[in-house]
Order: C-alpha cells, then structure tokens, then sequence
C-alpha cells in the first residue's frame, strides 16, 4: 500500500503476525518471561483510518465492545506519542477490526504501531525508528517487531530484534472460537521455563517448537481440535499464545487446497509471508 503521509487522512494497514517458533528461555526477576522467537508478518491484517486533529484530542470512532478507551491500544499509542513529543494536535482514529482478538496473531499490538508509524509522520514529529520502538515497548512486548517493520529473530522480552531472511511460504492459518488469556498462559504452573537459547546462524526451516502449546492445548481442547486437524498435512503450530494455529506450505496452491478440505467446524484463511511491514518504509 503506497503511503503518502503528507495528505491529511487515509487508510493504513496493521498486518497480522505468526511465531514461527516461540520459546521460553528463562524468566527475569520482574516476572517478565524471556523468549527467542522468529517473527513474519502476513499480507491480511486489520485496517485503520486516521485523521489529524487541530484540538488536541485524540477520538476512537469505534469502540472495541468491552474495551474502555484508556486500555484501547490505539488511543494508548497515541496518547504516548503526544506526551513524548509534546504534540498539541489530535487524531481521529477508526479501526476496522479483521483480525481475532486473543487469537497470537498481534492485532492490538500492530494496530498501535501503525497508529505510531502514521501520527509519528503525520503529525511531523519525526522521531526516529529505534525511539518509536522504546516508545512501542512501553505499550507491549509485540509492538516494537511492528515498527521495526522487517521478519525478525526476537529475544529478550521480545524487543532485541535482528532482521532475518525466511524462504517464500503460504499459510494456512485456523482460527478456533476461543479467546486466550495470554497472562494466565505465561503464568501456568506447567509451563516450560528453560528451553536451551539458540544463536540466529543455528535456524532453519522448520527449527522449534511453542513452549506455550503444550499448555493451551490442555486448557482449551477446541485448540487442540484445530492442531490435530491441520498436523495431517503438515508441521501446525501455535502463533503466540494462541489461540491461531497455521501451517506453512511451498505455494498458495497447495495452502489452498488444503484449506477447501476443511471440514465445517474450522474457519480461518490463507495468506502469505511478507519479509517487510507495509510501512516500512515511512520510518527511519
């Protein structure tokens, strides 16, 4: 999607996210858990408008159900980017929301970083790609890979991010009709703890697993159902803490066709893996 930035309004893409594998490394003594993992965007995600306001207030004009505005992700970021910067204009923002929420595919997570991407121009702050990821990390551990804006092999709590090169894949990724609790999941007493940390030269196609499946497949079963469906035709994982599962396939003929034999209980999509955010190139 082109992004001319310097009109006052449009519509900005929030592409979805997978894990292609997620580990648990250790834990640090805040209680942050400390991860390795390899972040890929795809080409599906939600979309939002934004327009600039002279008043200084920043506006949702829709309303996630059940979400007060100070926890919408959306006004937090730009709210953030006000206050750092000092910024005396305002916004209105409309998400249009596709993608599932507690389904470990970053929706929230990437829809504040293309509110920081886009008021960081629009509002012609300008701040630089490494200080809007300092500011993302403030509002999850997800947002920073967004704005950082390329595939990415992840460590720490997920901030420390160095570009990585993954071989083209279509995805064909499930969407079970559960909501996960991510801190309940990180917070299970049966969670692994100690995976072994790798260096980015030992990755390969394929390489690892997500320490947080073994738990949520136990705690919600329809999880499982989706894992053991897709398995019997390739390697299916968990994206995050779930509750998405997907598969990687060479084309998006072979992902397709493995999509149409779905029975009726599976619902989800195929979409490809995109090496660079679509606004990747607004920052920096």
């Amino acid at each position: 999607m082109g992004m001319a930035l310097n009109r006052i309004e449009g519509r900005y893409p929030a592409p979805a996210k997978l894990n292609l594998f997620l580990h648990v490394v250790g834990r640090r003594e805040d209680g942050y858990h400390l991860l390795q993992t390899v972040f890929r965007f795809l080409d599906v995600g939600d979309e939002l408008e934004i327009t600039s306001r002279q008043d200084g207030e920043i506006r949702l004009r829709a309303p996630l159900p059940g979400v007060s505005v100070q926890q919408d992700l959306c006004w937090r970021a730009a709210r953030l980017l006000q206050t750092h910067a000092g910024c005396r204009l305002g916004a209105d923002i409309t998400l249009h929301k596709r993608l599932p929420m507690g389904g470990g595919l970053g929706g929230g997570s990437s829809d504040a970083a293309t509110v920081l991407l886009v008021l960081n121009r629009m509002w012609g702050i300008n701040l630089p790609r490494a200080t809007l990821q300092a500011l993302a990390l403030q509002l999850g551990a997800d947002v920073p890979v967004f704005v950082f804006g390329q595939a990415a092999f992840a460590e720490g709590v997920g901030e420390q991010l160095t570009p990585c090169a993954l071989p083209p894949a279509c995805y064909v990724v499930l969407t079970p009709p559960v909501h996960v609790s991510t801190p309940a999941i990180f917070s299970h007493p049966g969670l692994t703890r100690d995976t072994p940390s790798v260096r980015i030269a030992a990755l390969s196609e394929g390489f690892g697993r997500n320490d947080l499946e073994p738990v949520v497949r136990a705690l919600y079963p329809e999880v499982a159902e989706h894992l053991a469906w897709l398995s019997g035709f390739s390697d299916a994982r968990m994206t995050g803490s779930g509750a998405c599962v997907f598969a990687g396939f060479a084309s998006r003929h072979e992902a397709e066709a493995v999509f149409s034999l779905r029975p009726g209980w599976v619902s989800g999509f195929v979409a490809e893996g995109v090496d660079f955010h679509p606004l990747h190139g607004v920052c920096g």
